[in-house]
């Protein structure tokens, strides 16, 4: 159960996100496949892509935040319809190959073309969450998801892991499609607004 003493930061400093995601992702087969066994090239290949990702208009971050302030668990959406500028992406490939190399830089513009054009109208892109392999289940991630699921409404997501599958369709959402690239098998999913949520303004607060 999730502990009483936790709660959500709205606006967490994207360094701090990275650095968790990075922990969380240590074992995802597609960040492996992007950035090898590498924790530093790991590391710094979600801080170049949350910092280039805080750019876009309307970006959200949330985080499950423990009593001393420590990030427990992150999430990044992106807006309906968001892309980062030319001048924003030229700058993410540059500190990509520099900090990761090149190959990470060519893995991850291969997956983003496999997944390109498949969000739903309207739909909010849930682009990562994780939790500190510390608190691996004792539902610091449904708490972050929950929140998530209440504040941005119609999302949509891509995920190399299997196992992320059946639980993301513990919290409604359906599979659209698989996509293969080189060892990968990548599930798009989305996740309609709810009926009891369909009246309501996607954009309204609060917003994480």
């Amino acid at each position: 159960m999730p502990e009483t003493s936790w709660r959500i930061d709205t606006g967490p400093d994207p360094v701090a996100c990275a650095d968790l995601l990075a922990a969380a992702f240590a074992r995802e087969p597609a960040v492996s496949w992007i950035c090898g066994d590498s924790a530093s090239a790991r590391t710094h290949w979600f801080r170049s892509t949350l910092r280039t990702h805080a750019l876009l208009a309307g970006a959200r971050r949330a985080a499950l935040v423990g009593p001393d302030g420590r990030l427990l668990a992150a999430a990044v959406l992106t807006p309906p319809g968001a892309a980062p500028s030319a001048v924003a992406q030229a700058g993410w490939a540059a500190r990509t190959v520099l900090r990761c190399g090149p190959p990470a830089l060519g893995r991850t513009l291969r997956y983003l073309r496999a997944t390109e054009g498949g969000v739903p109208p309207g739909a909010w892109t849930l682009e990562f969450i994780g939790v500190h392999p510390d608190l691996t289940g004792r539902g610091a991630g449904r708490a972050l998801l929950d929140h998530v699921l209440t504040t941005a409404h119609a999302t949509y997501l891509t995920t190399a892991d299997p196992s992320n599958v059946p639980l993301y369709r513990h919290f409604d959402y359906t599979v659209l499609h698989e996509t293969r690239l080189g060892p990968l098998t990548i599930t798009s999913m989305s996740r309609p607004i709810p009926p009891r949520e369909a009246g309501q303004d996607p954009g309204s607060p609060p917003h994480p």
